[in-house]
């Protein structure tokens, strides 16, 4: 649906929130104004940055001006008097979810692997190509970011015929999809997010490795593997080390990604009662581990 965009930079961002919704806003989202990422909060925080971009949607047809009005009074007084510019935008309709995919293109890992959005294939020259078609939904898990496309690294590297895997945190289902596609015997894709297993339903459906693939909520009896694969965050790997590890069998192997480089040593020391964990790559400030079952 078209849509009124209204742009603005707030040092109270929960305030005007309020007031927008207050005014008629159909969404609001906020962002950060000044380029510094929250990488990982404590749990149970929810920080917002120091500068911020509020950006709310209006109906189509509503007056900046009117709705200016109402924002202010929704404020009160003090704090209107501080709401400064207002950016204005028309929104022509899109499917605002995935408008970002416009910049996925494929991608190599390894010397094999290709991720692929539907429709589109490999650069020229990659006869020896192993290629996963993907389309992530509202799942996450694309490979562009550094945490995911270390994995699919390792994937890409590691020998998995006749071996059976898990990929907690599934997302997409990238993971698991790729060491089937690698020559795995069987994966287990493991989320909370129905959405998620949704997406990973439906991916390795278009890959020709259903019949290989089970999904499972983490409420699911946990399943045993060769190869686990979780790309999640620090605290969660920490946490979770004792139920993962129970997933592994002896002298399988354990790779975990979302990890920042400043983390490494703790997640480290959670798995060290099982697994002789090392470093396999580092990008930017990220590590992915892995670690072989005693």
């Amino acid at each position: 649906m078209p849509a009124l965009q209204l742009t603005f930079e707030t040092h109270a961002p929960e305030e005007l929130e309020a007031a927008c919704f207050s005014a008629g806003a159909l969404a609001v989202t906020l962002l950060d104004a000044a380029d510094v990422p929250i990488l990982e909060p404590a749990p149970g925080a929810t920080p917002l940055w120091a500068q911020v971009r509020l950006v709310a949607l209006f109906e189509q047809g509503t007056d900046p001006a009117d709705a200016r009005r109402a924002i202010e009074a929704a404020l009160g007084e003090t704090l209107a008097g501080a709401l400064g510019a207002m950016n204005v935008e028309e929104l022509a309709d899109r499917p605002w979810e995935r408008e970002w995919l416009k910049d996925f293109r494929p991608m190599r890992f390894g010397t094999r692997l290709w991720v692929c959005p539907h429709g589109e294939t490999p650069a020229a020259g990659a006869s020896d190509a192993v290629v996963l078609r993907l389309d992530p939904g509202l799942a996450f898990g694309t490979g562009t970011h550094e945490t995911t496309s270390m994995c699919l690294s390792w994937l890409d590297a590691a020998q998995l015929r006749d071996l059976d895997v898990v990929d907690y945190g599934c997302g997409s289902g990238i993971l698991a999809i790729a060491a089937l596609l690698l020559g795995a015997r069987f994966a287990s894709a493991i989320d909370l997010d129905p959405q998620a297993l949704l997406a990973t339903r439906e991916n390795a459906r278009r890959n020709g490795v259903d019949a290989s693939l089970e999904l499972r909520s983490v409420r699911d009896p946990a399943p045993l593997a060769d190869i686990l694969l979780a790309n999640i965050l620090a605290q969660p790997l920490i946490e979770l080390a004792p139920v993962l590890k129970s997933m592994v069998r002896p002298r399988g192997v354990a790779v975990l990604s979302g990890i920042l480089s400043s983390q490494a040593t703790a997640v480290v020391s959670a798995y060290a009662p099982w697994f002789d964990m090392r470093p396999f790559a580092t990008r930017n400030d990220w590590v992915c581990l892995e670690g072989v079952r005693r």
